[in-house]
């Protein structure tokens, strides 16, 4: 199926290149992506381990910067900030999903929702308590706020850790590999919140290897050796084997 994305752009990736160091020469990761996502599209990044999927991710969430190009986010200019400015502009446009769920042990699951609120300074503060636990129940997890991370499911973890990304509003959601720890059905699970929060309105990147789920994402670009060599929103490709 060919995804015909509509709306304003949320994401906006131009001619990309990122090179690495390597001894005395360098590697090229990526080589000159380019790519749109607009408000309320579903888009998964795939191809082979190793050919740039989460370098491009890190392009988009200000982790890293491009060697040579632009990404734009929610209209701003995310490789020409500061380090200062990208801290707090990711704070509130950009949620990020991470495989191993990057919980923070020593805090129950409604204090790590509270947590970006606080380190943003969004909402306020008698308001932070009552979005995170409404969060944690958008998730299926309002019973399980009080618990410690290591006390709950893998799959549950994920959940909270959705909730968490969802913490300041944020237009786009980034995900890498944010199955890759789950048992099947708990993966499952996490791809139809997704789908949820896409109808919702979100924006949503997400890189996987699961080829199962990926048949389902409705639009997929594929990277191989640092470039785009499928893209359903261009009509190229067929997807209805990988």
């Amino acid at each position: 199926m060919v995804y015909q994305g509509t709306g304003e752009p949320i994401v906006e990736v131009r001619n990309v290149v990122k090179r690495f160091p390597v001894g005395d020469g360098e590697i090229t990761v990526l080589k000159g992506i380019s790519f749109n996502a607009t408000r309320g599209e579903f888009v998964g990044i795939v191809g082979p381990s190793g050919n740039g999927k989460s370098t491009l991710l890190n392009m988009i969430t200000g982790i890293d910067r491009p060697s040579e190009g632009e990404v734009r986010v929610a209209g701003s200019m995310v490789n020409s900030m500061s380090e200062d400015a990208l801290a707090r502009w990711r704070g509130g446009n950009v949620g990020i999903i991470f495989q191993f769920f990057q919980m923070l042990p020593a805090l129950t699951l409604l204090n790590n929702v509270i947590l970006p609120m606080d380190l943003a300074n969004k909402y306020a503060q008698k308001e932070r308590r009552e979005r995170a636990l409404h969060l944690l129940e958008t998730v299926g997890l309002a019973d399980q706020a009080q618990k410690l991370p290591g006390l709950v499911s893998g799959g549950q973890q994920q959940r909270a850790a959705i909730a968490r990304a969802l913490a300041n509003d944020p237009p786009l959601l980034v995900a890498d590999e944010p199955t890759g720890n789950l048992d099947s059905a708990s993966a499952r699970s996490i791809f139809d919140l997704f789908h949820e929060l896409v109808a919702g309105g979100k924006t949503m990147l997400m890189v996987t290897h699961d080829k199962e789920l990926a048949r389902e994402v409705p639009r997929k670009i594929e990277i191989m050796d640092g470039r785009i060599t499928r893209d359903d929103h261009l009509g190229t490709g067929d997807w209805a084997g990988h």
